[in-house]
């Protein structure tokens, strides 16, 4: 691709106090033989992240943009921020990702592929589509999350292994079609809530097995505000669906 040339596709990562993660993320990203664009949604991390950001848009014109909002306010709000912000643009395939390296860049090949040569209009980067694929994880934490994906199951009905997952691809006209100011949740329960959407919307779901490690550098962000959103979220999402239509 040449240089100022807009790709078909855009990562979206958000970012809080990621100053030891974002450049080498960006650099990876970039070195991949497919060209993806970048947006990098930042909650005013006090560290310096968005400066590192904006001292490498010179060497990526065009390819890297950064959108800086004023305080934290959770995932989902900073994807929704970067979903609009995609929108506005001529993107076909936009992915969420980690900046921590938890999600191998050199995957976002093989969601793409998937979206394309599968007529996918959501793939998901899934860590338990083929046993569990999680490297450095304390067992506690793998059997909250494997639990967590068996309930949200029961729940909601969706024959998706991993609806937790924060690493997909979605098509455009799956972004589109949601009511992205209707998003309740803004933790994990925020990725459920999209694919559950996507899924009452009958738009082909499919998952795509991943090598899931958990992050080298930094500080994780999970706490336990964020489990019980998505315990509970389950449960009101499905209520919601049922009783609620407006807002699907």
């Amino acid at each position: 691709m040449k240089d100022g040339m807009q790709s078909d596709s855009i990562v979206i990562i958000p970012t809080y106090n990621e100053i030891e993660n974002v450049a080498l993320i960006i650099s990876a990203v970039f070195e991949l033989k497919k060209p993806f664009d970048i947006l990098i949604v930042d909650d005013n991390s006090p560290d310096g992240t968005a400066n590192k950001v904006r001292d490498l848009q010179a060497q990526f014109p065009n390819r890297l943009h950064l959108e800086v909002r004023q305080e934290k306010s959770g995932l989902g709000i900073a994807y929704i921020h970067g979903f609009k912000w995609v929108l506005e643009r001529s993107y076909e395939y936009i992915f969420e990702m980690d900046a921590d390296f938890s999600h191998n860049p050199r995957d976002l090949i093989r969601l793409y592929n998937a979206a394309v040569n599968q007529n996918a209009d959501l793939t998901i980067g899934s860590r338990y589509i083929k046993g569990v694929n999680v490297v450095n994880w304390p067992l506690r934490r793998v059997l909250l999350s494997y639990g967590a994906s068996v309930y949200v199951k029961l729940i909601t009905g969706m024959r998706i292994e991993d609806p937790t997952a924060g690493f997909v691809c979605y098509r455009r006209r799956v972004i589109e079609s949601l009511n992205l100011d209707a998003i309740k949740f803004v933790g994990y329960a925020f990725q459920i809530e999209m694919k559950f959407k996507a899924h009452l919307k009958h738009f082909k779901l499919l998952e795509v097995p991943i090598i899931f490690q958990d992050r080298t550098r930094g500080k994780s962000k999970m706490n336990g505000k964020i489990i019980n959103e998505a315990i509970f979220g389950v449960l009101k999402l499905k209520w919601r669906s049922l009783w609620n239509k407006k807002d699907f």
